[in-house]
């Protein structure tokens, strides 16, 4: 079996955009992207992905679903070939756990998200206790109003203040999720302590992880994060995003700078489109999450040789998301200012105007290649060509490719087809692949719809509901075992009630049901629905019943009738048969 551990961790890094995009050319349409929906033919698009819910719904056929179920759905693949096949796209390596028939499933780590909820309430209710916090955040210049809509909090001095938050403070939990830290005697302490705590969110809005920033100068080190958990991986995620969004939709553009604080200075400030890196470098999948959201990305950094060289792996690390639509620009402040000193010295009007006029990314490479080669002498323009080629190699955008090949091949004195037969670069020829042909799609019937939902909601599950059930179709069995297994483990999460339908269903009905829950969002609250369906359910079995007992009772005499009998005929409106002896 796949740990879910790893089936979350896979699905956080994943990107819904990118996986319907490499079958079905997708079009930004607003926040979202739009095509003509792969499962039934339509000539205008309602087919929608949206990039911050991670799902995707047509408004013409239904279907919907998340990026498993948009594979399973689209190629046929099963559960855990789709697994298999986003794991490859993201470079991940699928772990297995064996299992043992006569041991019980595995427990599977939960409360991850609960626990960094409550750690960030306690951040934040903490914040307003300690006026020296209070202080420190009004000297760099920051408002409550501002404090408030990032949720920042604070972590108090002290080494196991989260115990009164969670009583059972050895819980694996805390440890996973990253809040407290076991020393090597075992000992366990609060991993943030004295630092003023900015949650990070992820596309959702949901807090997966934290950075922590000293309030002393002299303590290092300046900034702390989370370590990597199946929720919060630094090289997908970018502080700030989820607040940003609509900001950077409204202005065109999103600015990448270097800090959390920087990004809460600039917001208070009213650059509300900023966002930043999580203590790495800017990642090809920060590249990829910033273009769903915007064509134009500025990076600002200091104009020291840690800014520079931040500067220059951030360039390196964009070559291979770069798209021809795609506008990637560098700023250099001065030496002694970051983002947040700049703004609150010169104001928002004087930065803005510094955005605007930031270095495109060919001017960028091509200076940084040049700053330190006069290209006077034939070894110059060698060592150039050199240098140049494999950042070309990496340019997969065929204008912005081209133009930048043209401006290499000036500066080394060469010709382009001169320069062409020399390096190893892609052909910007190549023609696309085709798309795979349209699929059609079936609608999923009533049973099956309420088996679905209540799995992902097995608390909702009543012994009644075995009352109703028609045995003698396929989907009533199903539902009969979904049903008692749901009776019998009311909290437990789906991959643990699948476990348990392994034995008691074949194998293609359990990858059908698996293909349908993966079309779920699992985020819905699906209760009133499954209360409808359930009533829908209960009517269609009544008047089931109810026929058949007409039936019986019109092939009996009428003096042989029971009073019960013949007040059922009353409450449906009929009257006995005048044939009748």
């Amino acid at each position: 079996m796949i740990p879910e551990s790893f089936i979350q961790e896979l699905l956080n890094r994943v990107d819904i955009v990118d996986v319907v995009d490499k079958s079905v050319p997708l079009k930004k349409a607003g926040a979202n992207y739009s095509a003509c929906c792969p499962f039934h033919n339509e000539k205008s698009p309602s087919f929608t992905v949206s990039p911050t819910k991670q799902f995707y719904h047509c408004f013409g056929c239904g279907a919907h679903g998340t990026a498993v179920g948009f594979l399973m759905e689209y190629q046929g693949l099963s559960f855990v070939e789709s697994i298999n096949e986003l794991a490859r796209m993201v470079g991940m390596s699928v772990p297995q756990e064996a299992r043992d028939p006569d041991k019980p499933a595995p427990k599977v780590v939960v409360g991850l998200q609960d626990a960094l909820q409550q750690a960030a309430q306690y951040y934040k209710a903490e914040l307003k206790k300690s006026d020296r916090a209070i202080e420190y955040l009004k000297s760099r210049g920051l408002s409550g109003q501002v404090a408030a809509k990032f949720q920042v909090g604070y972590a108090p001095a002290g080494w196991q203040n989260l115990q009164s938050v969670f009583p059972n403070y050895d819980n694996e939990v805390l440890n996973i999720a990253g809040l407290v830290v076991e020393n090597e005697q075992g000992k366990r302490y609060d991993r943030f302590r004295d630092r003023i705590m900015f949650p990070i969110h992820d596309q959702k809005g949901q807090v997966i992880g934290f950075g922590g920033r000293v309030i002393n100068a002299d303590d290092t080190p300046k900034y702390y994060n989370s370590p990597e958990t199946p929720l919060f991986q630094k090289g997908h995620e970018l502080y700030g995003l989820f607040l940003a969004r609509r900001a950077i939709r409204e202005a065109g553009r999103a600015l990448v700078v270097e800090g959390y604080m920087d990004v809460v200075a600039l917001a208070q400030y009213g650059i509300e489109y900023a966002v930043a890196a999580l203590g790495t470098a800017t990642t090809p999948f920060h590249i990829t999450k910033l273009m769903r959201q915007t064509d134009e990305v500025v990076f600002c950094f200091d104009g020291d040789s840690a800014g520079l060289t931040a500067a220059w792996r951030a360039a390196m690390n964009a070559l291979p998301a770069l798209t021809d639509g795609l506008k990637l620009s560098f700023l250099f402040l001065p030496k002694a200012h970051d983002p947040d000193s700049y703004v609150r010295e010169f104001g928002r009007e004087k930065f803005e105007a510094e955005i605007k006029a930031a270095m495109p990314l060919s001017q960028y490479i091509l200076q940084h290649l040049s700053e330190n080669n006069t290209l006077q002498s034939q070894e110059d323009r060698v060592r150039f060509l050199n240098e140049a080629e494999p950042i070309m190699q990496q340019i997969n955008a065929p204008r912005s490719a081209m133009y930048l090949r043209k401006k290499v091949a000036e500066l080394a004195q060469l010709s382009t087809d001169e320069m062409q037969s020399l390096l190893k670069l892609p052909n910007l020829n190549k023609v696309p692949a085709k798309a795979r042909p349209k699929l059609t799609r079936t609608a999923v019937s009533l049973q099956k719809r309420f088996c679905l939902m209540l799995l992902m909601h097995p608390a909702l599950a009543n012994q009644e509901d075995l009352l109703w059930i028609d045995d003698h179709a396929e989907e009533g069995v199903l539902l009969r075992q979904a049903i008692e297994i749901c009776l019998q483990h009311p909290h437990s999460k789906l991959v643990v009630l699948l476990r348990e339908l392994e034995s008691r269903v074949q194998a293609t009905v359990l990858r059908e049901l698996e293909r349908e829950l993966s079309a779920l969002d699992e985020t819905l609250d699906l209760t009133q629905e499954l209360m409808g369906a359930r009533q829908q359910l209960q009517d269609a079995y009544s008047h089931r019943q109810q026929a058949l007992l007409l039936a019986r009772i019109s092939e009996k005499p009428l003096n042989s009738l029971t009073a019960e009998e013949i007040s059922l005929l009353r409450s449906v409106g009929s009257k006995p048969s005048q044939n009748r002896a």
